[in-house]
């Protein structure tokens, strides 16, 4: 369970990132690879992504475990990738020698490269910036654009929830099993995590990659300044289309999530879906599960159907053309 106590102040000191950073994506998308959850998303861009990633890519691989609990020094909130690389390199004298056995503990490689990593070993550190160089040359460069659109129709979205339901409804829509119990934000997955924001507020942080509970973090000030919350943007990387989406709905939610949030003007079954839309079984339950969770669409049963129709809230989204 993760659950984060809020104040009066911290619930008037909630804010969004201003924009994707591209070492924070490498990490989350290093980490998504690894993962093996939501495949009917996840699985065709897993299965591209190992073909593609260079060897040396490797030795990143052991920091960046699939849970998400990492050392954080790797994924700085930096703007670009050599202001990136410089976070890296300047965190090296201040590792905590604590966490080293931890870390080398997950590692899948060699742990006595991770060894010399928090021993400052120059050839350690020179492989981690060419894995981090290697890495952003294929993963993120390429994507950018459908990165940063992601981003923007996430937070987009969010800030039109904040407005018109409150910041409870817009915390709860960002996990399904996200929700409130008076004044502290839960998410109902392990591992246990408890936390009180203390009035240093809360920067949210949509991730196209992330697919996991959602994820807090020191925030750029440090310990004492704003905490960060990253969490799966409503649309994942492999849902972002090539080319530029055609209305302001297809970029927000994706064209085959906007087709099945239109169709759900009227009650319709997961079969009914998968047939009209033609795609598969799990893919419609991916694209229902993530609708329902941002309070666009209800579910329930009927005997052994499954039907889901829109809320007000997604009737409101289709009539504004999102």
């Amino acid at each position: 369970m993760l659950r984060v106590h809020f104040t009066a102040e911290d619930l008037l000191n909630v804010t969004f990132a201003s924009e994707p950073l591209p070492l924070v994506e490498l990490a989350m998308a290093l980490i998504a690879w690894q993962r093996t959850d939501e495949q009917a998303v996840f699985g065709r861009w897993r299965g591209r992504l190992g073909r593609e990633l260079p060897g040396r890519v490797r030795p990143l691989l052991d920091l960046l475990r699939p849970d998400g609990d990492n050392p954080q020094f790797v994924e700085p909130y930096a703007r670009t990738l050599e202001e990136g690389l410089a976070a890296v390199r300047d965190a090296a004298p201040g590792l905590d020698p604590g966490a080293l056995g931890r870390v080398a503990a997950r590692a899948p490689g060699s742990a006595s490269w991770v060894r010399a990593l928090w021993g400052l070993d120059r050839e350690a550190w020179g492989l981690l910036d060419g894995a981090i160089r290697s890495a952003y040359e294929v993963v993120i460069a390429p994507h950018w654009p459908r990165i940063r659109q992601s981003f923007q129709a996430d937070v987009a979205w969010r800030t039109r929830l904040l407005a018109a339901h409150g910041i409870r409804a817009c915390l709860a829509s960002t996990h399904p099993l996200a929700g409130w119990s008076g004044t502290a934000f839960e998410v109902g997955l392990p591992p246990e995590y408890e936390t009180r924001l203390g009035g240093r507020g809360l920067m949210l942080m949509p991730s196209p990659f992330w697919t996991g509970r959602p994820l807090l973090a020191e925030g750029p000030d440090g310990p004492d300044g704003t905490r960060v919350l990253l969490y799966p943007a409503l649309t994942p990387l492999p849902m972002v289309a090539q080319a530029r989406a055609e209305g302001a709905l297809d970029a927000l939610l994706g064209r085959t999530r906007a087709a099945v949030l239109q169709l759900l003007v009227e009650r319709r079954t997961t079969t009914e879906l998968a047939r009209d839309l033609d795609i598969s079984l799990p893919s419609v339950s991916e694209h229902t599960r993530t609708l329902r969770a941002a309070g666009l669409i209800t579910t329930e049963r009927d005997g052994k159907a499954v039907l889901h129709s829109a809320t007000g809230l997604g009737v409101d989204l289709l009539h504004s053309g999102g």
